[in-house]
């Protein structure tokens, strides 16, 4: 049977918001999808967060290259994922799956990709360290930039095959 991705919302840049925002996530499906194609007013880096909690249990590690060398970090025991991506003002697209969302025994994890045709790629891997079911994604800046009119988000979920 095949796996069917579900729209469930989406969000866009205004030119002037800082966050994009998924709430009141329903628990129907096994994991989500996030694709977001987008640009800010300027350099910034992001950051995500699930169901508004900023206690320090987000850790990821990240994979960048650029055609010509590699690195890697890792963030531990941050108040928000440190979210893999700088964005400037060229287009930019990430695809994160978040896996097992709703399941309220285990920690929840994610693989993302971003690209920028411009100079980069990346991947991760994040680890939120909570046992509640998500139910809210925010998606902001880190320092006040803002989400260009051509920024879009859509947030898929995967049911059950």
């Amino acid at each position: 049977m095949p796996i069917t991705y579900e729209p469930i919302a989406t969000a866009s840049g205004t030119g002037s918001n800082t966050t994009l925002s998924f709430t009141s996530i329903p628990a129907t499906y096994t994991d989500l999808i996030l694709i977001l194609n987008g640009s800010l007013n300027t350099g910034n880096n992001t950051r995500m967060r699930f169901n508004n909690n900023s206690g320090f249990n987000y850790s990821m590690t990240v994979v960048t290259g650029d055609g010509s060398s590699a690195s890697s970090y890792r963030d531990s025991s941050q108040a928000a994922f440190s979210y893999p991506g700088y964005y400037d003002t060229a287009m930019s697209m990430n695809i994160i799956h978040v896996m097992n969302y709703a399941n309220t025994t285990t920690y929840k994890t994610f693989i993302q990709r971003n690209s920028k045709a411009s100079n980069q790629a990346q991947a991760a891997v994040g680890l939120w360290a909570q046992t509640s079911a998500i139910n809210q994604i925010d998606i902001y800046t880190a320092s006040g930039a803002t989400w260009t009119t051509s920024t879009n988000i859509t947030l898929y979920g995967i049911k059950a095959a």
